[in-house]
């Protein structure tokens, strides 16, 4: 089987995306996890598949695989990548896309200067929701992790996040803590585990250990999930700078019950085909 794929990135974390609606698809986890090896194959944190859409309304289906196999229900900064290349391979000429998601739909907008917005959808703090195993909601959670106890938030931006506020984001744990954040128990699908620094009421610096991936440069739902966690505190204003280790995501959210809206960059670095 020979797949012509789009190797692209946004602010540094990096995607394999496929057409599987103009060629025939159909990857096992060992082939995608072969695909993603950064010696032996092509390399990506995540690969976007591109499909034929099922849901009445939307342009496109939406599908997301972690480097480790495992099918996930979101990625932002995948999904300004998705639409920059619809439109740019002809899929589409539309600037506003609808694409469909294991979470639902998501409306991408393309402006002007090709940055990219996703509504992101409304967030969910309910705790089964996330999934997140603690007997009530609450704005803080106790965390016991590595013989301490982390005080986190917990929200679900289609897929779970976990963010801990850091006094500084270079010497956060995020390689220690994070992967014994990601399959702490109390979170029985595992969690993206976010570190929020907060810099000022519009800037915040995060980095993400991502649930089957390891830190990434950049996570489009983890600046969401840790803007909203701390607009939830009290701590930031409507609209937040993000700076990740890739660049700056900027994020607005309005409060409760109203969509988080994200604007980015996503790039094209090269096309090729592989052999499998």
């Amino acid at each position: 089987m020979t797949l012509h794929f789009s190797k692209m990135h946004g602010l540094g974390n990096d995607f394999v995306v496929i057409d599987a609606i103009s060629q025939p698809v159909a990857l096992t986890a060992d082939q995608i996890r072969q695909l993603a090896d950064r010696h032996f194959g092509i390399g990506f944190d995540q690969l976007l598949l591109v499909e034929t859409a099922q849901q009445s309304g939307a342009d496109f289906r939406y599908r997301i695989f972690n480097a480790d196999g495992g099918e996930v229900e979101q990625c932002g900064n995948g999904a300004r990548c998705f639409a920059r290349f619809v439109r740019a391979k002809g899929l589409t000429d539309k600037d506003r896309i609808a694409v469909e998601t294991m979470k639902g739909i998501l409306i991408l907008s393309i402006q002007a200067d090709q940055q990219v917005t996703v509504n992101m959808g409304i967030p969910d703090f309910i705790p089964a929701h996330i999934p997140f195993e603690v007997p009530a909601r609450a704005a803080h959670y106790d965390l016991d992790v590595d013989n301490q106890t982390l005080r986190i938030g917990a929200v679900s931006m289609g897929n779970p996040h976990a963010v801990t506020q850091v006094d500084d984001i270079q010497h956060a744990p995020v390689t220690s803590l994070g992967p014994l954040i990601e399959r702490h128990p109390a979170f029985p699908r595992r969690v993206n585990a976010g570190f929020m620094q907060i810099e000022s009421p519009t800037a915040i610096a995060v980095r993400v250990y991502e649930r089957g991936a390891g830190e990434t440069l950049a996570c489009g739902s983890g600046a969401c999930a840790a803007m909203v966690v701390g607009r939830h505190w009290g701590l930031l204003e409507e609209t937040v700078h993000v700076h990740l280790t890739g660049g700056t995501l900027i994020i607005s959210w309005q409060g409760e019950g109203q969509p988080v809206m994200m604007t980015g960059p996503a790039e094209f670095v090269f096309e090729g085909s592989i052999e499998l």
